[in-house]
């Protein structure tokens, strides 16, 4: 798509111009330029995205299965079409390095449309419990409010499930990745997606993101972001009793037990704990190292760090790119400022490209768990590694958080399962198991509520009713 309707928003099925003349820029993290403007939306604009989406709930909601489905499907279908225009676009407004682009940022969120394609296919089960028919119902009209460090995957997240659901969206990306999410809605018009079912509303979070918490007419909020945001979107849908699904903040530990692979786990858990620069909310950014392993833990999570060199997204050397803006730089930097532990690899020091929001890829030693590097969350490439004496131990300092969304743990089978069943999290992988896009993803404690993803992600968009026969 070229940049022609970039000054505009989608409303109603049609691209149209903003209330507002103010226009928001959109640098590029490496070369720190900027490479585009997307409009600054108001709080009218967010009216006229609402109305529209209201206008078109009943009809969406009420379309055959297999009629929602096949759109669905087109829009799959167009969008997988654009999927080097994906790549590329995320690699240029985010930094992410090339080949992550390709098979994360476009690869994962095709897969994620293609499955809610597959089930808003499905006719809604319904089930009887005595004389009552439970049926399952669309939402209504969702207000879907996305990240910036996985721009295309947590828009679909949302976008999908609702669509599949019988629900209408009004979007807003974030301010620092919007780019790619014109796509999205440039694939949704070629698709043919009925006018209002999808919208489009740039803008900050302090004005489009607070006036779609709040608006009247929106019957859903789904929010990925900081939990601190999140907080303040649930206050704004609890004062009218709205539904919310928020998936925020996460400290993930990677538990590594005395029976573990060790070399296979340190590997495996520095490239996770680095992935998108560690801009990536299930980071497993503590590594908990039984005592037997913990030197050796520590010399290869070093060694190992020292193979992510940092550079050009678009080289394919590069296996770490910039952080999203220098903003996020300067905060990853004053963690590391204030961590009062033993660094291994990177540091403050290290040597990174003269231009481009850079920290080089760290591994912190001996970290006090009760110590801020440890309780925060970073959202940099900064790795912790914690030693423990025995899986109380492990378990104990695992759950030692506010956060609940992710883990790891790897040992003996039975053993790490044992473990895995103990930890206070949404996820746990054992043994490098890989990620399941169709399996439902959420967490506990100030991680969030509700679940993304496959059925579960799909059944937070539907309301359950009774109807006595």
């Amino acid at each position: 798509m070229t940049s022609e309707f970039r000054d505009k928003l989608y409303l109603g099925g049609a691209w149209v111009p903003p209330e507002s003349s103010d226009r928001i820029e959109v640098e590029n993290p490496y070369t720190e330029r900027v490479i585009g403007h997307v409009p600054a939306g108001t709080a009218e604009d967010v009216n006229l995205a609402v109305s529209a989406a209201r206008q078109a709930f009943d009809g969406w909601a009420g379309a055959p299965a297999a009629e929602r489905g096949a759109a669905l499907d087109r829009l799959h279908r167009a969008l997988s079409a654009r999927s080097g225009e994906i790549a590329r676009t995320v690699g240029l407004e985010l930094g992410c390095p090339l080949k992550v682009a390709q098979a994360v940022q476009a690869g994962l969120p095709l897969t994620v449309l293609r499955g809610y394609a597959d089930l808003a296919a499905q006719p809604v089960e319904e089930e009887t419990i005595g004389n009552s028919l439970i049926a399952r119902e669309a939402a209504g009209v969702v207000g879907a409010i996305t990240p910036w460090n996985y721009p295309l995957h947590q828009v679909v997240a949302k976008v999908g499930a609702a669509l599949a659901a019988g629900c209408t969206v009004v979007l807003k990306p974030s301010e620092l990745t919007p780019l790619v999410a014109y796509l999205l809605i440039d694939a949704a018009d070629e698709a043919g997606l009925p006018a209002g079912v999808l919208n489009l509303v740039t803008g900050t979070g302090p004005v489009v993101g607070a006036a779609i918490a709040s608006h009247p007419d929106v019957d859903m909020i789904s929010f990925t972001g900081s939990t601190a945001t999140g907080r303040a979107i649930a206050h704004a849908a609890a004062d009218r009793i709205a539904k919310v699904s928020l998936e925020l903040g996460g400290k993930s530990a990677n538990v590594i037990l005395s029976d573990a692979d060790v070399v296979k786990a340190v590997k495996v858990g520095v490239g996770n704990a680095f992935l998108n620069s560690g801009q990536t909310c299930t980071a497993w950014t503590r590594m908990l190292v039984h005592r037997s392993h913990y030197d050796e833990a520590v010399a290869l999570a070093a060694k190992t760090a020292a193979g992510y060199p940092t550079g050009d997204p678009f080289d394919p050397a590069t296996r770490l790119g910039p952080l999203v803006s220098a903003g996020q730089r300067e905060r990853v930097r004053g963690f590391l400022e204030r961590a009062g532990a033993r660094p291994v690899a990177g540091g403050l020091d290290a040597p990174v490209p003269p231009t481009g929001h850079f920290v080089a890829p760290t591994v912190l030693a001996d970290v006090d768990p009760d110590s801020e590097i440890a309780q925060e969350e970073v959202f940099g490439p900064v790795l912790s590694i914690i030693p423990f004496d025995s899986d109380d131990e492990a378990v104990a300092i695992a759950n030692n958080s506010r956060y609940g969304l992710a883990g790891a743990v790897w040992g003996g089978a039975e053993h790490a399962l044992a473990v895995a069943r103990r930890l206070r999290t949404g996820a746990v992988d054992v043994n490098g198991g890989p990620f399941n896009p169709l399996a439902p993803f959420g967490g506990y404690k100030q991680s969030g509520v509700g679940r993304e993803l496959g059925r579960y992600g799909l059944e937070e968009f539907q309301q359950v009713k009774a109807i006595q026969r």
